[in-house]
């Protein structure tokens, strides 16, 4: 049975008149419920007592509509009628609440009105019928369902082979003129159902489905059954993505179902100009997904990193994509690569260039040191009168101007020079840097002269050295550092320190360069304006101790571990004055030239039984290590 329960309470003067009617659907036995009649407040239509709650019931077998007509209504207002009231409830549903004043004579009464087929149906599936089914249905009958469920979701109808409705016979068929049950889906023809043949299972690919079901005063149909059925809309299945994978891969894809795209690797995901971090796209209700399928774009690693001194070659690949090999080079001849080998790189799909061992490197360029890409001719000869120096023969030769002294010095590093320390040293003072005037590459004092000066930043003088007299040269070394690191030519090379294979054996030759005192022969001595260069041979330490045997003791300077001596016996091959702080190169087997000695001092250059000397290099690599390596 259709029940309906009206509550009603009061507190204050009301009356309220209720007409009921019940349509007839099917006829009823003696012992049902009445099919119409009246309800109204008590004592109506005098005021109705405080302070009183009523409950009645409104009940009619399946198949039946209820219609409640309110005739007269007079409740005291109140905001959400929350002190007087009428409330119609149907299954526990409030359907109504009604308070204020109403009556006939305005057009404006409260009604509700219940379908057969009890109205609205929003679950997923179930089973609807005709009154009275599978007996006839009640004449003059007019039943309307409507099955609503969320959106998403596609229904089927599944009719029962049991169908009836009365139809009529035509030339042009089959007819409904006076009972139907119309179908209607939304964006379709209606369609008009009759006859004693089952429509079997209708998909009606929408989601709200109306029943109206129609049945005149005459004639007799027994009616109509069906279970309907839901199924989630469906989305087309996604095309391919290039260099990409969409999972799950499903012959189908519903409603609220996700799907996927990874890129291979070494690809990137890109949705109108943008990467993505990841990327899902639902299928919505409307059967469309709700994003459109990405891209995989090839990733790129970017420029390689420059490398100072050296560059970079393509071995494969294309603007630096994911698998494109480079490798780095130095600028040979005058920097190697560290480690010995070029070192290749591959873009791998993190956007780093990695080695083949997985390490990231920082290739670096070491500036060769002590191989001139030219050689100067083995002319023994001093530098008094001596031959001039190539161009590129000697390119760690330092020309340094500090007032009016000149001196020289040997390019060790990019921004180190070695020199002596009674170079930088004039009067017991350090001189200052911006004392210094120091210049590279040329082995013409005039065309030297024409290149700006590099400036120095730093002067480190040996702390042990210590010269007040002029006769106390041991620990003649200093270092200057320049402001601005020196980019290595063929006119511009460092000169290498010893090594632990490096020795002084008496007899060997070395190489003594400088843009000191030459000899013009008659016994003109100038300062030269062109680098010099002779080959003398190192003497062993006791000859050169005996060579100053006669000069008084009071003008002789001492000799130490720290020097050895170079010339010849006979004089006349010698560094000499302006030659100071040069070098003096011994070669190795594999022509490696070395910093063996700085030009120090010595007397009466270049005259018989005289030798130069020398600060022996080799005991300083330490102290020369530790101030490149903490400034």
């Amino acid at each position: 049975m259709d029940i309906f329960n009206l509550q009603i309470s009061w507190t204050s003067f009301i009356i309220w008149f209720l007409h009921v009617l019940v349509c007839e659907c099917v006829p009823l036995p003696d012992s049902d419920p009445p099919m119409y009649g009246e309800i109204h407040s008590p004592e109506y239509p005098l005021p109705y007592p405080p302070n009183l709650q009523k409950q009645w019931e409104i009940n009619v077998p399946e198949g039946f509509q209820i219609s409640l007509t309110f005739t007269h209504l007079d409740i005291e207002a109140s905001a959400g009628c929350y002190y007087d009231s009428i409330t119609v409830l149907y299954d526990e549903k409030v359907l109504g609440k009604f308070c204020g004043n109403e009556n006939s004579a305005d057009g404006h009464h409260p009604g509700y009105q219940l379908s057969c087929g009890s109205g609205v149906f929003d679950e997923l599936e179930g089973h609807l019928m005709s009154p009275g089914y599978p007996n006839p249905s009640p004449d003059a009958l007019s039943c309307q369902y409507i099955i609503s469920v969320e959106s998403g979701f596609t229904l089927s109808l599944n009719f029962s082979d049991k169908f009836h409705i009365e139809s009529v016979d035509t030339e042009e068929g089959l007819n409904c003129p006076h009972h139907w049950l119309e179908v209607i889906i939304p964006g379709r023809n209606p369609m008009k159902l009759c006859g004693g043949t089952s429509p079997g299972l209708i998909n009606t690919n929408s989601n709200i489905v109306k029943l109206d079901y129609n049945i005149d005063n005459q004639g007799q149909s027994n009616g109509w059954s069906l279970d309907y059925s839901t199924h989630r809309v469906t989305c087309p299945v996604p095309g391919q993505v290039a260099k990409g994978k969409v999972t799950p891969s499903l012959t189908e894809y519903f409603y609220r179902d996700y799907i996927f795209v990874r890129c291979d690797e070494g690809y990137k995901l890109m949705m109108d100009g943008v990467e993505l971090m990841g990327f899902s796209t639902m299928c919505q209700s409307n059967g469309e997904w709700h994003l459109p399928l990405p891209e995989c774009h090839i990733i790129d690693c970017g420029e390689p990193e420059p490398l100072l001194n050296g560059g970079v070659n393509f071995l494969s690949g294309f603007q630096n994509q994911y698998l494109s090999v480079v490798q780095y080079h130095c600028n040979e001849p005058f920097y190697s690569p560290y480690g010995g080998n070029n070192v290749s790189l591959t873009c791998e799909a993190d956007r780093r260039w990695r080695s083949n061992h997985d390490v990231i490197l920082r290739p670096a360029c070491l500036p060769v040191c002590g191989r001139p890409t030219k050689q100067n001719e083995n002319h023994f000869q001093r530098i008094i009168g001596g031959n001039d120096a190539g161009e590129h023969t000697i390119p760690w030769q330092a020309f340094i101007n500090v007032g009016n002294s000149r001196g020289g010095g040997m390019i060790i590093a990019d921004r180190w020079i070695l020199t002596a320390a009674h170079v930088v040293v004039m009067n017991g003072q350090v001189q200052t840097p911006e004392a210094f005037s120091i210049h590279f590459g040329r082995t013409d004092v005039h065309q030297i002269l024409e290149t700006p000066s590099l400036n120095a930043t730093a002067v480190h003088v040996h702390p042990q050295y210590n010269n007040p007299n002029g006769l106390n040269y041991d620990h003649d070394i200093a270092l200057i550092k320049l402001k601005d690191p020196v980019t290595f030519e063929a006119a511009i090379m460092p000169l290498c320190l010893p090594s632990e294979d490096d020795t002084y054996d008496s007899g060997m030759i070395g190489l003594v360069s400088g843009f000191g005192i030459t000899d013009k022969g008659n016994q003109r001595r100038f300062l030269t304006n062109k680098l010099k260069y002779v080959h003398i041979p190192v003497v062993e330490q006791e000859r050169c101790s005996n060579s100053l045997k006669l000069i008084p003791r009071s003008r002789k300077p001492i000799v130490t571990d720290n020097m050895f001596c170079a010339g010849t016996p006979e004089g006349g091959k010698d560094s000499c004055q302006g030659d100071s702080g040069s070098g003096f190169t011994l070669q190795s087997e594999d022509g490696r030239f070395w910093a063996a000695g700085i030009v120090s001092w010595g007397i009466n250059c270049g005259q018989k039984g005289t030798y130069g000397f020398y600060t022996k290099v080799a005991n300083y690599v330490d102290w020369i290590n530790k101030i490149m390596r903490e400034n």
